[in-house]
Protein backbone atom coordinates (compact mmCIF):
# COMPACT_ATOMS: atom_id res chain seq x y z
CA UNK A 1 0.00 0.00 0.00
CA UNK A 2 0.79 3.62 -0.25
CA UNK A 3 2.20 5.72 2.64
CA UNK A 4 -1.09 6.97 3.10
CA UNK A 5 -2.04 3.81 3.60
CA UNK A 6 -4.52 3.92 0.19
CA UNK A 7 -4.65 0.38 -0.98
CA UNK A 8 -4.64 0.68 -4.85
CA UNK A 9 -6.82 -1.07 -7.05
CA UNK A 10 -5.68 -1.42 -10.88
CA UNK A 11 -8.74 -2.34 -13.25
CA UNK A 12 -9.28 -1.94 -17.19
CA UNK A 13 -10.62 1.43 -18.34
CA UNK A 14 -14.54 -0.08 -19.85
CA UNK A 15 -17.41 0.79 -18.22
CA UNK A 16 -18.13 -2.40 -17.33
CA UNK A 17 -14.39 -3.10 -15.47
CA UNK A 18 -15.01 0.32 -13.97
CA UNK A 19 -18.20 -0.87 -12.29
CA UNK A 20 -17.21 -4.41 -11.24
CA UNK A 21 -13.80 -2.63 -9.24
CA UNK A 22 -15.91 0.55 -8.05
CA UNK A 23 -18.09 -2.83 -6.29
CA UNK A 24 -14.67 -3.92 -4.73
CA UNK A 25 -13.92 -0.51 -3.82
CA UNK A 26 -17.23 0.01 -2.00
CA UNK A 27 -16.87 -3.27 -0.09
CA UNK A 28 -13.13 -2.41 1.26
CA UNK A 29 -14.75 0.93 2.57
CA UNK A 30 -17.14 -0.71 4.35
CA UNK A 31 -14.02 -1.79 6.46
CA UNK A 32 -12.77 1.37 6.31
CA UNK A 33 -10.14 1.43 3.75
CA UNK A 34 -8.69 4.14 1.45
CA UNK A 35 -8.79 2.86 -2.42
CA UNK A 36 -7.53 4.61 -5.33
CA UNK A 37 -8.65 2.83 -8.93
CA UNK A 38 -6.04 2.64 -11.40
CA UNK A 39 -7.18 2.76 -14.96
CA UNK A 40 -4.35 0.22 -17.18
CA UNK A 41 -4.91 -0.30 -20.77
CA UNK A 42 -4.30 -3.99 -21.74
CA UNK A 43 -3.93 -5.38 -24.81
CA UNK A 44 -7.27 -6.31 -25.84
CA UNK A 45 -8.63 -2.78 -25.27
CA UNK A 46 -5.68 -2.08 -27.87
CA UNK A 47 -6.59 -4.27 -30.17
CA UNK A 48 -10.46 -3.51 -31.24
CA UNK A 49 -10.66 -4.89 -34.78
CA UNK A 50 -9.56 -8.79 -33.34
CA UNK A 51 -11.61 -11.28 -32.36
CA UNK A 52 -10.47 -12.02 -28.86
CA UNK A 53 -9.67 -15.75 -28.92
CA UNK A 54 -7.09 -14.68 -31.64
CA UNK A 55 -5.69 -11.97 -29.25
CA UNK A 56 -2.83 -14.16 -27.71
CA UNK A 57 -2.05 -17.52 -25.93
CA UNK A 58 -3.06 -16.23 -22.34
CA UNK A 59 -4.95 -13.69 -21.04
CA UNK A 60 -5.19 -10.24 -22.97
CA UNK A 61 -7.23 -8.40 -20.71
CA UNK A 62 -5.47 -9.82 -17.61
CA UNK A 63 -1.65 -9.49 -17.60
CA UNK A 64 -0.69 -5.69 -18.02
CA UNK A 65 -3.00 -5.51 -14.98
CA UNK A 66 -1.26 -8.62 -12.91
CA UNK A 67 2.26 -6.94 -14.00
CA UNK A 68 1.32 -3.64 -12.08
CA UNK A 69 1.00 -5.81 -9.01
CA UNK A 70 4.20 -7.81 -9.56
CA UNK A 71 6.21 -4.37 -10.36
CA UNK A 72 4.71 -2.75 -6.89
CA UNK A 73 2.65 -0.27 -8.93
CA UNK A 74 -0.68 -1.26 -7.45
CA UNK A 75 -1.71 -3.24 -4.63
CA UNK A 76 -4.51 -5.88 -6.21
CA UNK A 77 -6.00 -6.09 -9.58
CA UNK A 78 -9.75 -6.47 -10.58
CA UNK A 79 -10.72 -9.09 -13.42
CA UNK A 80 -13.36 -10.74 -14.60
CA UNK A 81 -12.79 -14.63 -13.66
CA UNK A 82 -13.25 -15.97 -16.80
CA UNK A 83 -10.83 -14.08 -18.61
CA UNK A 84 -8.02 -15.54 -16.29
CA UNK A 85 -5.74 -17.99 -17.71
CA UNK A 86 -5.49 -21.03 -15.54
CA UNK A 87 -1.80 -20.68 -15.12
CA UNK A 88 -0.80 -17.71 -13.19
CA UNK A 89 2.51 -16.31 -11.49
CA UNK A 90 3.59 -17.92 -8.74
CA UNK A 91 3.76 -15.27 -6.82
CA UNK A 92 0.31 -13.79 -7.49
CA UNK A 93 -2.84 -15.65 -5.87
CA UNK A 94 -6.61 -14.76 -6.07
CA UNK A 95 -7.26 -12.57 -2.89
CA UNK A 96 -10.53 -12.25 -2.77
CA UNK A 97 -13.73 -13.46 -4.62
CA UNK A 98 -17.09 -11.35 -3.90
CA UNK A 99 -20.35 -13.61 -4.31
CA UNK A 100 -21.24 -14.29 -7.52
CA UNK A 101 -23.74 -12.42 -9.96
CA UNK A 102 -25.62 -14.35 -12.37
CA UNK A 103 -23.55 -17.17 -14.23
CA UNK A 104 -25.64 -17.96 -17.45
CA UNK A 105 -26.17 -16.59 -21.14
CA UNK A 106 -29.02 -14.29 -22.28
CA UNK A 107 -30.41 -13.94 -25.63
CA UNK A 108 -30.48 -10.42 -26.50
CA UNK A 109 -33.42 -9.64 -29.44
CA UNK A 110 -35.53 -6.26 -30.54
CA UNK A 111 -38.30 -8.31 -29.30
CA UNK A 112 -37.58 -10.59 -26.70
CA UNK A 113 -37.73 -13.68 -28.97
CA UNK A 114 -36.77 -17.37 -27.70
CA UNK A 115 -34.13 -18.96 -29.60
CA UNK A 116 -36.50 -21.74 -31.02
CA UNK A 117 -38.38 -18.39 -32.75
CA UNK A 118 -35.96 -16.89 -34.83
CA UNK A 119 -36.54 -17.74 -38.11
CA UNK A 120 -34.37 -20.02 -39.91
CA UNK A 121 -30.74 -19.10 -40.92
CA UNK A 122 -31.17 -16.04 -38.27
CA UNK A 123 -28.00 -14.69 -37.71
CA UNK A 124 -26.47 -14.62 -33.89
CA UNK A 125 -23.51 -12.03 -32.63
CA UNK A 126 -21.28 -13.94 -30.42
CA UNK A 127 -17.01 -13.51 -30.04
CA UNK A 128 -17.35 -17.03 -28.20
CA UNK A 129 -15.78 -20.43 -29.89
CA UNK A 130 -18.34 -22.14 -26.71
CA UNK A 131 -21.61 -20.03 -27.40
CA UNK A 132 -20.85 -20.50 -31.15
CA UNK A 133 -20.93 -24.71 -30.76
CA UNK A 134 -23.75 -24.66 -28.36
CA UNK A 135 -25.53 -22.14 -30.93
CA UNK A 136 -24.92 -24.57 -33.79
CA UNK A 137 -25.88 -27.83 -31.44
CA UNK A 138 -29.30 -26.28 -30.24
CA UNK A 139 -29.93 -24.55 -33.78
CA UNK A 140 -27.48 -26.22 -36.73
CA UNK A 141 -29.52 -24.03 -39.74
CA UNK A 142 -28.04 -20.72 -37.66
CA UNK A 143 -25.41 -18.56 -39.26
CA UNK A 144 -23.33 -17.03 -36.20
CA UNK A 145 -21.29 -13.92 -37.08
CA UNK A 146 -18.65 -12.62 -34.69
CA UNK A 147 -19.69 -9.51 -32.25
CA UNK A 148 -16.93 -7.62 -30.68
CA UNK A 149 -17.01 -4.67 -28.23
CA UNK A 150 -18.06 -3.46 -24.77
CA UNK A 151 -21.99 -4.64 -23.58
CA UNK A 152 -23.37 -1.37 -25.13
CA UNK A 153 -21.80 -1.55 -28.62
CA UNK A 154 -22.70 -5.27 -28.88
CA UNK A 155 -26.56 -4.14 -27.87
CA UNK A 156 -26.33 -1.13 -30.51
CA UNK A 157 -25.12 -3.11 -33.11
CA UNK A 158 -28.08 -5.60 -32.61
CA UNK A 159 -30.69 -2.21 -32.19
CA UNK A 160 -29.12 -0.04 -35.02
CA UNK A 161 -30.55 -1.34 -38.47
CA UNK A 162 -34.25 -1.44 -36.99
CA UNK A 163 -33.93 2.35 -35.71
CA UNK A 164 -32.01 3.18 -38.71
CA UNK A 165 -34.73 1.91 -41.17
CA UNK A 166 -37.82 3.56 -38.70
CA UNK A 167 -35.69 6.74 -38.68
CA UNK A 168 -35.76 6.60 -42.65
CA UNK A 169 -39.17 5.81 -42.65
CA UNK A 170 -40.49 8.64 -40.30
CA UNK A 171 -38.43 11.24 -42.48
CA UNK A 172 -40.05 9.94 -45.54
CA UNK A 173 -43.24 10.16 -43.99
CA UNK A 174 -42.51 14.08 -42.89
CA UNK A 175 -41.98 14.71 -46.21
CA UNK A 176 -45.13 13.48 -47.67
CA UNK A 177 -46.71 15.35 -44.46
CA UNK A 178 -45.56 18.87 -45.53
CA UNK A 179 -45.85 17.81 -49.26
CA UNK A 180 -49.53 17.45 -48.43
CA UNK A 181 -50.37 20.72 -46.42
CA UNK A 182 -53.77 21.64 -46.58
CA UNK A 183 -55.06 18.05 -48.00
CA UNK A 184 -57.59 17.64 -45.54
CA UNK A 185 -58.30 14.17 -46.78
CA UNK A 186 -54.24 13.11 -45.82
CA UNK A 187 -53.76 10.98 -42.51
CA UNK A 188 -50.46 11.38 -41.79
CA UNK A 189 -48.62 8.14 -41.11
CA UNK A 190 -46.67 9.02 -37.57
CA UNK A 191 -48.48 11.23 -35.04
CA UNK A 192 -45.03 12.26 -33.78
CA UNK A 193 -41.98 13.95 -36.23
CA UNK A 194 -38.41 12.96 -36.59
CA UNK A 195 -37.64 15.38 -33.91
CA UNK A 196 -40.68 14.37 -31.59
CA UNK A 197 -39.85 10.63 -31.96
CA UNK A 198 -35.89 11.15 -31.11
CA UNK A 199 -36.27 13.08 -28.45
CA UNK A 200 -38.47 9.60 -26.96
CA UNK A 201 -35.72 6.90 -27.67
CA UNK A 202 -33.29 6.22 -24.48
CA UNK A 203 -29.86 7.08 -24.64
CA UNK A 204 -28.93 3.12 -25.87
CA UNK A 205 -31.26 3.53 -28.36
CA UNK A 206 -30.00 7.35 -29.58
CA UNK A 207 -26.39 5.90 -30.18
CA UNK A 208 -27.87 3.13 -31.73
CA UNK A 209 -29.28 4.93 -34.27
CA UNK A 210 -26.03 6.86 -35.25
CA UNK A 211 -24.15 3.40 -35.42
CA UNK A 212 -22.77 2.13 -38.50
CA UNK A 213 -22.90 -1.83 -38.75
CA UNK A 214 -21.63 -4.08 -40.99
CA UNK A 215 -23.76 -7.19 -39.80
CA UNK A 216 -27.55 -7.20 -38.93
CA UNK A 217 -27.96 -9.62 -36.22
CA UNK A 218 -31.06 -11.24 -35.30
CA UNK A 219 -30.09 -11.96 -32.04
CA UNK A 220 -26.42 -11.65 -29.89
CA UNK A 221 -25.90 -13.68 -27.08
CA UNK A 222 -23.92 -12.05 -23.96
CA UNK A 223 -23.43 -12.89 -20.64
CA UNK A 224 -26.56 -12.18 -18.10
CA UNK A 225 -23.93 -10.32 -15.23
CA UNK A 226 -22.44 -8.40 -17.95
CA UNK A 227 -25.79 -7.17 -18.95
CA UNK A 228 -26.79 -6.44 -15.70
CA UNK A 229 -23.67 -4.90 -14.22
CA UNK A 230 -23.90 -2.36 -17.39
CA UNK A 231 -27.37 -1.59 -16.07
CA UNK A 232 -28.53 -2.37 -19.50
CA UNK A 233 -30.96 -5.48 -18.48
CA UNK A 234 -34.03 -2.83 -18.33
CA UNK A 235 -33.32 -1.49 -21.66
CA UNK A 236 -33.37 -4.43 -23.88
CA UNK A 237 -35.41 -7.36 -24.37
CA UNK A 238 -33.93 -10.76 -22.98
CA UNK A 239 -34.55 -14.73 -22.28
CA UNK A 240 -32.20 -16.61 -20.88
CA UNK A 241 -30.53 -19.53 -22.07
CA UNK A 242 -31.27 -23.25 -20.13
CA UNK A 243 -28.24 -23.89 -18.47
CA UNK A 244 -28.48 -27.28 -19.32
CA UNK A 245 -28.16 -26.87 -23.31
CA UNK A 246 -25.61 -23.29 -22.62
CA UNK A 247 -23.35 -24.29 -20.32
CA UNK A 248 -22.16 -21.29 -18.69
CA UNK A 249 -17.73 -20.65 -18.98
CA UNK A 250 -15.79 -21.74 -16.04
CA UNK A 251 -15.90 -18.76 -13.71
CA UNK A 252 -18.60 -16.83 -16.03
CA UNK A 253 -20.20 -14.02 -13.47
CA UNK A 254 -17.56 -14.37 -11.04
CA UNK A 255 -14.85 -11.26 -9.55
CA UNK A 256 -11.08 -12.55 -9.31
CA UNK A 257 -9.34 -10.06 -7.12
CA UNK A 258 -5.53 -10.88 -7.63
CA UNK A 259 -2.45 -9.64 -5.45
CA UNK A 260 0.86 -11.07 -3.38
CA UNK A 261 0.88 -12.05 0.21
CA UNK A 262 0.69 -9.10 2.51
CA UNK A 263 -1.86 -6.68 4.36
CA UNK A 264 -3.51 -5.58 0.76
CA UNK A 265 -4.32 -9.10 0.54
CA UNK A 266 -5.35 -9.99 3.94
CA UNK A 267 -8.05 -6.70 3.34
CA UNK A 268 -8.96 -7.62 0.30
CA UNK A 269 -9.95 -11.49 1.58
CA UNK A 270 -11.84 -10.29 4.63
CA UNK A 271 -13.74 -7.63 3.00
CA UNK A 272 -14.93 -9.42 0.08
CA UNK A 273 -14.22 -13.31 -0.13
CA UNK A 274 -17.44 -15.26 -0.68
CA UNK A 275 -16.27 -19.03 0.30
CA UNK A 276 -19.66 -20.19 -1.67
CA UNK A 277 -18.65 -18.99 -4.66
CA UNK A 278 -14.49 -19.18 -4.19
CA UNK A 279 -15.44 -23.14 -4.00
CA UNK A 280 -17.47 -23.35 -7.23
CA UNK A 281 -15.45 -21.25 -8.99
CA UNK A 282 -12.43 -23.47 -8.08
CA UNK A 283 -14.61 -26.63 -9.67
CA UNK A 284 -14.67 -25.19 -12.18
CA UNK A 285 -11.32 -23.98 -12.85
CA UNK A 286 -9.96 -27.29 -11.69
CA UNK A 287 -11.53 -28.87 -14.53
CA UNK A 288 -11.06 -26.35 -17.20
CA UNK A 289 -7.15 -26.83 -16.28
CA UNK A 290 -6.94 -30.52 -16.15
CA UNK A 291 -8.84 -30.59 -19.29
CA UNK A 292 -6.49 -28.01 -20.60
CA UNK A 293 -8.73 -26.60 -24.01
CA UNK A 294 -9.87 -23.42 -22.45
CA UNK A 295 -7.77 -21.60 -25.24
CA UNK A 296 -8.99 -23.63 -27.91
CA UNK A 297 -12.36 -25.68 -27.44
CA UNK A 298 -15.42 -24.57 -26.47
CA UNK A 299 -15.77 -25.74 -22.43
CA UNK A 300 -18.33 -24.88 -20.38
CA UNK A 301 -18.63 -25.75 -16.93
CA UNK A 302 -20.68 -24.46 -14.20
CA UNK A 303 -20.77 -25.85 -10.52
CA UNK A 304 -23.25 -24.97 -7.72
CA UNK A 305 -22.63 -25.65 -3.86
CA UNK A 306 -26.06 -27.80 -2.73
CA UNK A 307 -25.62 -28.49 0.99
CA UNK A 308 -22.54 -31.13 1.52
CA UNK A 309 -21.94 -31.26 -2.35
CA UNK A 310 -21.48 -29.59 -5.74
CA UNK A 311 -23.78 -30.05 -8.15
CA UNK A 312 -21.33 -29.93 -11.71
CA UNK A 313 -21.64 -30.02 -15.13
CA UNK A 314 -19.35 -30.51 -17.65
CA UNK A 315 -19.93 -30.08 -21.73
CA UNK A 316 -17.00 -30.17 -24.19
CA UNK A 317 -17.96 -29.19 -27.73
CA UNK A 318 -16.45 -29.50 -31.25
CA UNK A 319 -15.49 -26.09 -32.89
CA UNK A 320 -18.82 -27.12 -35.31
CA UNK A 321 -21.55 -28.54 -32.46
CA UNK A 322 -21.83 -31.78 -34.07
CA UNK A 323 -19.83 -33.58 -31.46
CA UNK A 324 -20.13 -33.31 -27.60
CA UNK A 325 -18.89 -34.95 -24.44
CA UNK A 326 -21.61 -33.64 -21.47
CA UNK A 327 -21.69 -35.34 -18.01
CA UNK A 328 -22.97 -33.70 -14.53
CA UNK A 329 -21.26 -34.93 -10.88
CA UNK A 330 -21.98 -34.35 -7.18
CA UNK A 331 -18.80 -33.79 -5.79
CA UNK A 332 -18.43 -33.45 -2.19
CA UNK A 333 -17.33 -29.91 -0.62
CA UNK A 334 -14.70 -31.51 1.40
CA UNK A 335 -12.62 -32.44 -1.10
CA UNK A 336 -14.03 -30.17 -3.60
CA UNK A 337 -10.74 -29.64 -5.87
CA UNK A 338 -9.38 -32.85 -6.03
CA UNK A 339 -13.03 -34.73 -6.81
CA UNK A 340 -12.89 -31.88 -9.70
CA UNK A 341 -9.37 -32.92 -10.90
CA UNK A 342 -10.76 -36.41 -10.80
CA UNK A 343 -13.87 -35.71 -12.67
CA UNK A 344 -11.87 -33.66 -15.45
CA UNK A 345 -9.98 -37.59 -15.79
CA UNK A 346 -12.97 -39.08 -16.35
CA UNK A 347 -14.17 -37.05 -19.13
CA UNK A 348 -10.92 -36.87 -20.79
CA UNK A 349 -11.29 -40.65 -20.98
CA UNK A 350 -14.52 -40.71 -22.01
CA UNK A 351 -14.09 -38.52 -25.39
CA UNK A 352 -13.03 -35.15 -24.24
CA UNK A 353 -9.78 -35.01 -24.34
CA UNK A 354 -10.48 -36.33 -28.52
CA UNK A 355 -12.21 -33.31 -29.11
CA UNK A 356 -9.96 -31.04 -27.71
CA UNK A 357 -6.95 -32.31 -29.82
CA UNK A 358 -9.33 -31.77 -32.03
CA UNK A 359 -9.48 -28.16 -31.63
CA UNK A 360 -6.12 -27.78 -31.38
CA UNK A 361 -4.86 -29.34 -34.63
CA UNK A 362 -8.38 -26.86 -36.24
CA UNK A 363 -6.62 -23.93 -33.93
CA UNK A 364 -3.14 -24.56 -35.54
CA UNK A 365 -4.23 -24.76 -38.95
CA UNK A 366 -6.00 -21.50 -38.30
CA UNK A 367 -3.45 -20.04 -36.52
CA UNK A 368 -0.73 -20.64 -39.47
CA UNK A 369 -3.70 -18.95 -42.12
CA UNK A 370 -3.89 -16.15 -40.04
CA UNK A 371 -0.45 -15.50 -38.74
CA UNK A 372 -1.62 -14.99 -35.33
CA UNK A 373 -2.80 -16.84 -32.09
CA UNK A 374 -6.15 -18.33 -31.24
CA UNK A 375 -7.60 -17.74 -27.20
CA UNK A 376 -11.56 -18.65 -26.90
CA UNK A 377 -11.11 -15.37 -23.90
CA UNK A 378 -14.69 -14.79 -24.21
CA UNK A 379 -15.58 -10.92 -23.37
CA UNK A 380 -14.79 -10.32 -20.29
CA UNK A 381 -18.32 -9.51 -19.26
CA UNK A 382 -18.06 -6.63 -21.26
Amino acid sequence: MSTHGTLRLATRGSDLALRQAASVQEALAGRRRDVELVEVETRGDQIQDELIHRLGKTGAFVRALDEKILSGEVDAAVHSMKDMPTEQPDELFVAGIPERAPAGDVLVTPDGRELDQLPEGATVGTSSLRRQAQLLNARPDLTVEPLRGNVDTRVEKLLAPALQREHEARVEADKDRKGNVGNDDYEPEYDERPEEWFESLSELQRNALGREVDTEYDAIVLAEAGLKRSGLDHHVAYVRLPRDRFVPSPGQGAIAVTSVDGDAADAIHKAIDHPRTRVETTVERTILSELGGGCVAPIGVFALVQGRHVHTRVQVLGRDGEETVESTRDLPVETHAVAAAEFAADLADRGAADLIRKAKRNADESTADEGGAREDEEEGEK
